[in-house]
């Protein structure tokens, strides 16, 4: 299998997806289109995994549209496909949602609870990292997954191959340190949840989010 990853900044990488695709001898590459402008075709693409970004779905950028063409020729495809924050929202715009600003700006480890029983042997609550001031409306036809005390949509299913998450179960060790030092304004700017960029990294990740990962994507390439 081949997992096409879209990175569009540094300090926000694909973490733990990579454990998963090495433990399933998946091939990964990752594609950078805010600073290349290269995407991958569906034809290459067994597995489509779309992570978060400083811009908003709603800038004007040649890149941004060219993605949403990709996602577009995904869902036709049926082929599955992830999405991070950014990643979730720009899915949601494929699929006929609006992404706006939030009602508040969540960044640090909060918990979300399920609120689905479609994914199977999942926990009802996890401790999750959260890093963002827009969200996305749910889109027609979608299942809510998960939601948090300041935003019920954090998390849907689209059919059986696509999942979008608000927050983040990805990040491994490395990467909470990269978003903490190189975005650390971010967290001390209008932020809800009153954590430090600081008290974000000493948390450190909590151990079944890599788990809790996977399991998310087994659910959706195993189907």
């Amino acid at each position: 299998m081949r997992v096409n990853v879209l990175q569009h900044t540094p300090s926000e990488g694909p973490g733990s997806i990579l454990q998963w695709a090495e433990q399933h001898h998946y091939e990964v590459y990752t594609y950078h289109p805010a600073q290349f402008g290269k995407l991958p075709t569906v034809d290459e693409t067994d597995l489509l995994v779309i992570l978060g970004s400083p811009q908003s779905p709603n800038d004007d950028f040649p890149w941004i549209k060219a993605e949403r063409k990709l996602i577009q020729e995904m869902l036709a495809a049926k082929k599955p496909m992830f999405g991070a924050c950014f990643g979730a929202q720009q899915i949601a715009v494929v699929l006929g949602a609006k992404v706006h600003k939030a009602a508040v700006k969540e960044v640090g480890w909060a918990p979300v609870t399920l609120q689905s029983g479609w994914l199977t042997n999942f926990q009802k609550k996890a401790t999750v990292l959260h890093w963002h001031e827009e969200m996305f409306e749910l889109p027609e036809g979608a299942k809510l997954l998960f939601s948090s005390r300041d935003h019920r949509n954090q998390g849907y299913a689209y059919g059986d191959k696509v999942i979008g998450l608000q927050f983040h179960f990805e990040p491994d060790l490395y990467n909470l340190r990269s978003m903490v030092v190189n975005d650390s304004d971010y967290a001390d700017e209008g932020n809800v949840l009153k954590q430090t960029a600081n008290q974000i990294l000493a948390h450190g990740i909590p151990e079944e989010n890599a788990q809790l990962m996977a399991k998310l994507l087994d659910q959706i390439v195993n189907v």
